[in-house]
């Protein structure tokens, strides 16, 4: 195999554990929402330069609160305010998570990929002649064309 670039096996007792903390991290997270596009483009996003802006509105608001409006939620206010600032840091280490996660995954299918390529090189010069023509032609088929029309979806795979 030319290319290699990770290596590594999974325990079944691995396995379990992970599977084991994402079911407690799903249940733990239960509060967290899903969003759909049109309401997250509705929404006015709060950047790392308002996080400090924030701070400062809830810190006035609670000083004045006299001259906020009757209808002003002060508590949901705090509340959002002290739920994103524990949220935050643990909603980073899960994006650095992922973002490994993707990069391991990314790097097993290349490997995989890689290998494949060179069994098909193989199969397809050194194969002639072997015995190994209906093993070449189902490997072949992953490089098939068919026409956009044809094609489910209108891709090439």
């Amino acid at each position: 195999m030319t290319q290699n670039r990770i290596s590594m096996t999974f325990e079944a007792d691995r396995l379990e554990r992970i599977d084991g903390s994402l079911t407690a991290l799903e249940a733990d997270l239960d509060l967290l929402i899903a969003l759909t596009i049109a309401e997250r483009q509705e929404l006015v996003k709060m950047g790392s330069k308002s996080r400090a802006f924030c701070t400062s509105a809830l810190a006035v608001a609670q000083q004045h609160a006299g001259l906020m409006p009757r209808d002003f939620d002060f508590d949901a206010f705090r509340h959002d305010h002290l739920a994103l600032e524990a949220l935050r840091p643990r909603a980073a280490r899960l994006a650095h998570l992922m973002q490994r996660a993707a990069d391991t995954e990314l790097a097993l299918g290349s490997d995989l990929m890689a290998a494949s390529l060179e069994v098909y090189g193989v199969i397809k010069v050194a194969g002639r002649d072997k015995g190994v023509d209906e093993a070449r032609r189902e490997l072949a088929s992953r490089f098939s064309r068919r026409s956009a029309a044809s094609a489910p979806g209108g891709g090439n795979g």
